[in-house]
């Protein structure tokens, strides 16, 4: 493969750039499988990869532009842009100018990004994280940089707090990761031990819902009477901390009874809506080991521990009930 050298103009020297013809990164999106809420007030949370939808950075070199003449194209969200005309809160700009920042870059050469994703957006698997950690990893590359997985870990964070407000981090760091995590905010993350392989299935109510919005509103909730909210939050703290000693031990039945509890307590924080539990009942019924929201809440998607002979008869039953669309995911005994 021939490559081309350009130069590009750093406050410390000039460093020499190899540009291939397209550089790719992707990243996995992510589901909570406890902790919701209770993370962000330093509870522990639990999460893993959801490798069957994903996040696609290309970037393209265009040798014939002019520095720092950069077109981003993201089809899902409609947007075709210059970085220049690109607002500077947009989570993609920021995610550039980060990455610009820590590189002490002043000038890029020209190139073309283009972003896309399986992963719903809104609905709770990460697709903001993905997005982000993606776009910095098919940069640094492109740039030749040597970023670490920890500092591409903490400028996705960076672009989370623009984009949330008051992320965890438990997001882009499972993303990161791509490894089930045991995660406490500004505590080392832990990779989490699976004793025996689990199987989800996901589904999705269809309702678009924002996670700032909804940080927002239990954090309101909170003030008000944070007495309340803390018992709840301890609850959850506890239900998560025996979870991660039943995944190690392999118990899936007493993994899907946690979930349930998971699910009670997130329905006392108001962060359930009907269209939730009745995904929740559902699968329940159809023979699924627990299950219980997925992510912020009030819409979304729900998460369900199966057996693997009851795929067929909960993914059925899910969508009976209203489910838009079924995940499958596998997360493998570590």
């Amino acid at each position: 493969m021939r490559y081309s050298n350009l130069l590009f103009k750093s406050n410390l020297k000039h460093i020499p750039i190899k540009l291939m013809p397209a550089i790719i990164a992707t990243a996995p999106g992510k589901a909570i499988l406890f902790g919701e809420h209770a993370v962000v007030y330093k509870r522990p949370a639990i999460a893993v990869p959801v490798t069957k939808v994903r996040s696609k950075a290309i970037i393209v070199a265009n040798p014939i532009g002019g520095k720092n003449k950069v077109t981003i194209e993201a089809p899902d969200i409609n947007l075709f842009s210059t970085l220049e005309e690109l607002d500077l809160n947009h989570p993609i700009a920021v995610a550039i100018h980060l990455m610009m920042k820590k590189l002490n870059i002043s000038e890029l050469p020209a190139f073309s990004l283009r972003v896309t994703s399986t992963i719903p957006i809104a609905s709770g698997l990460g697709s903001s994280a993905s997005t982000a950690i993606v776009i910095i990893r098919a940069l640094n590359d492109f740039i030749g940089g040597n970023l670490s997985n920890k500092e591409i870990n903490q400028l996705a964070f960076e672009v989370e707090i623009i984009h949330h407000g008051t992320p965890s981090g438990i997001d882009n760091s499972v993303i990161t990761s791509s490894q089930p995590v045991f995660f406490i905010t500004g505590k080392r993350i832990q990779r989490l031990k699976v004793g025996v392989p689990l199987r989800f299935i996901i589904g999705n109510t269809g309702i678009k819902s924002l996670t700032s919005d909804i940080v927002a509103e239990v954090k309101k909730e909170w003030q008000i009477n944070p007495q309340a909210y803390e018992v709840i939050f301890n609850r959850i703290r506890q239900i998560t901390l025996e979870a991660k000693k039943i995944i190690a031990k392999g118990d899936k039945k007493e993994l899907g009874q946690l979930m349930n509890k998971n699910h009670e307590a997130l329905q006392d924080l108001n962060v359930s809506c009907k269209e939730l539990d009745i995904l929740v009942n559902a699968a329940k019924q159809a023979g699924a080991l627990g299950a219980k929201l997925c992510g912020a809440g009030r819409g979304g998607n729900m998460i369900s521990l199966i057996e693997n002979n009851t795929a067929p008869i909960v993914e059925k039953a899910l969508m009976d009930a209203g489910a838009i669309s079924i995940i499958t995911t596998l997360v493998k005994r570590i």
